[in-house]
């Protein structure tokens, strides 16, 4: 197998006479001495002749390596460019005028490949123009633009875009859709496989090109070469990869991770490095990285930050740091600074505005404002829910396997219950599940079981109903990650209880069902749970009571993430764990009613 230091030398001299050994080394960046070394060799493997002409063998070399095909990967949310992408995909974002995608595809038929595949998902129909502006592809000529959805692309990361269309790696350029190029980086003639890193130090990088330009794996936040994405398969590795990503597409473990482990083995790339100045290649795929690159991009613009801007009373340019947040599962938020001051913006994410009253929202702030629960918004728009809220530093959620956190939780919600708040409306347990399959629109439900279970979580509301109940302000989400410990200085540990959306008037034992729903919890750790908020034992027809609750809420959350489906989001696993729910708590209710009715003594 030729060696890289070989064939770099090898391509200088494709496009440019031998002059001398000097001009070799400066052309291939490669030492004298490499160069020396490598022209003896490829002379003695007859790619060059005695006058350093390319022999027929090196030119057969080319042609059986040259490009063929590229892939380019455009199915994600490209949620780190929240506050500006929630209409527009990020390979979409223009740069200097020019769509990223764009760009892309026109280098590509700069260098001869008019077979190009676009791997699309979230807004796919944005995606539509491109067969009309290059053509549909063209099996005669191989030429055009085909398009392929990956409807996993919410709930999985590009190992299962690649999967789709593993049947097009030949000689292919797989290339990430999110990248300005100053400069092309693609070749008309390519002699190895290689993976593309920058020469920029970057602590998020776990792999680090060593001095024989292999990309050797780091551990992490260790400082390896910047990624930028694209790689250049040959046959050969072409036929190692598309193995491996078949066999990682059907390995849950492998559902958020990046198609680059394909290319690893006993801890290498199995692909040689390709080093590039930091500003040959960048990635957009942050608000920030955008705004350093093209300052006049029309795509900066953004209500959002319209809104911060007028509210703090700043301009757009003050608002800095912008970092997304962990994506919600009903809104997109993200941390930005101004003047030094650290806040949080949420973006209310698909469909929400049919599945939150945001002037109901407004109401319950009011109610809990002064009240030891949370802190108030800076600001809150209750037309488009746009929410500005002091950043809590060093903040936490609830750790669910501690019992410590568990008893601070249940404490807090202890503390909420007790002050009996009160609001104008209600949360309508049974009515809301109802509401949640009428958004779907005709659309079916994706559990062929689902009527008989529905049915048997409605007979619970019987003996729900005919329980005793405080009646009050209940969060709703009472959920984990919705608990907030935190600390002011040195003082000790407080919690806060976040996001209030579905806050209403209800029974407030539904806020301990939530926890443990959304807590994946075992009928032992809903026991547990219930004990703890109680601080001992509770009655049994209050622990059945509970149950049924568990059940109900299982049912209205994977109604609720069955409504985001049809909008194209996922949540996978989630969803189904909440239909689980309901099917396993309304076996537990049944039998927890019966005995309750077994043990009434009967009237005299």
């Amino acid at each position: 197998m030729m060696e890289k230091q070989e064939a770099d030398i090898l391509y200088c001299l494709y496009y440019e006479p031998f002059i001398n050994q000097r001009v070799l080394s400066e052309m291939s960046g490669h030492s004298l001495g490499v160069v020396n070394r490598a022209v003896k060799r490829l002379i003695q493997n007859s790619y060059l002749d005695g006058h350093m002409q390319l022999t027929e063998k090196a030119r057969a070399e080319f042609r059986s390596k040259r490009p063929e095909n590229a892939i380019i990967l455009a199915a994600g949310f490209g949620m780190r460019m929240v506050p500006i992408n929630q209409e527009v995909p990020k390979a979409l974002l223009e740069v200097n005028g020019e769509k990223l995608i764009d760009r892309l595809i026109g280098q590509l038929h700069e260098v001869g490949i008019r077979d190009i595949t676009v791997v699309v998902g979230f807004m796919r129909d944005s995606f539509a123009y491109l067969t009309h502006k290059y053509g549909a592809y063209d099996k005669s000529s191989a030429c055009g633009v085909t398009l392929v959805y990956n409807e996993e692309y919410a709930v999985k990361n590009n190992i299962s875009s690649l999967n789709l269309v593993t049947g097009r790696l030949s000689n292919t350029y797989i290339v990430p859709c999110d990248l300005w190029c100053d400069r092309n980086p693609f070749r008309r003639r390519e002699l190895y496989s290689w993976y593309m890193v920058n020469d920029m130090v970057e602590d998020a990088s776990d792999v680090r090109a060593n001095r024989r330009q292999e990309l050797i794996r780091i551990p992490g936040r260790t400082g390896g070469n910047g990624m930028s994405g694209i790689c250049y398969l040959t046959k050969e590795h072409s036929a190692v990869v598309r193995s491996r990503i078949k066999a990682f597409a059907d390995d849950p473990d492998y559902d958020g991770k990046f198609w680059e482990e394909a290319l690893y083995q006993d801890g290498r790339m199995i692909v040689r490095a390709r080093v590039v100045h930091a500003t040959d290649v960048v990635e957009v795929n942050t608000y920030e990285q955008l705004r350093e690159l093209d300052c006049d991009s029309g795509q900066l613009k953004s209500d959002a930050l319209d809104t911060i801007a007028g509210v703090l009373n700043c301009g757009t340019n003050d608002i800095t740091d912008i970092e997304v947040l962990k994506k919600g599962m009903t809104n997109r938020s993200f941390l930005f600074t101004c003047r030094g001051q650290k806040y949080i913006m949420r973006i209310p994410g698909e469909g929400t505005d049919r599945l939150v009253n945001r002037r109901q929202e407004a109401e319950v702030y009011q109610a809990v404002s002064g009240q030891g629960l949370c802190d108030s918004p800076v600001f809150m728009d209750p037309e488009n829910g746009y929410k500005i809220t002091r950043f809590l530093s060093h903040a936490r959620t609830c750790d669910t396997g501690q019992v410590q956190d568990l008893q601070a939780c249940m404490g807090k919600l202890r503390e909420f219950h007790g002050k009996n708040l009160q609001v104008g409306h209600t949360f309508d347990l049974f009515g809301q599940i109802e509401f949640y399959e009428r958004l779907w629109d005709g659309g079916q439900s994706a559990y062929k079981d689902y009527a008989d279970t529905k049915e048997k979580v409605f007979r619970l509301r019987a003996f729900i109903d005919a329980q005793e109940k405080q009646w009050c302000l209940t969060h709703i989400d009472a959920v984990c990650d919705n608990f907030l410990f935190y600390r002011n200085g040195d003082g000790p540990e407080e919690l806060q209880l976040a996001d209030w959306e579905y806050a209403g008037m209800q029974d407030p034992h539904l806020d301990i069902a939530m926890f443990a729903v959304y807590a994946f919890s075992s009928k032992r750790e809903v026991d547990q749970l219930i004990k703890i908020y109680f601080q001992g034992p509770c009655g049994d027809a209050v622990r059945v009571k509970i149950y049924c609750y568990v059940a109900a809420s299982g049912l209205l959350w994977s109604n609720w993430c069955e409504y985001k489906r049809m909008l194209g989001v996922e949540f996978g696993e989630y969803s189904k764990r909440q239909y689980r729910f309901a099917k396993d708590f309304c076996r537990y209710a049944a039998a927890g009613i019966k005995q309750l009715e077994e043990t009434v003594p009967p009237h005299p």
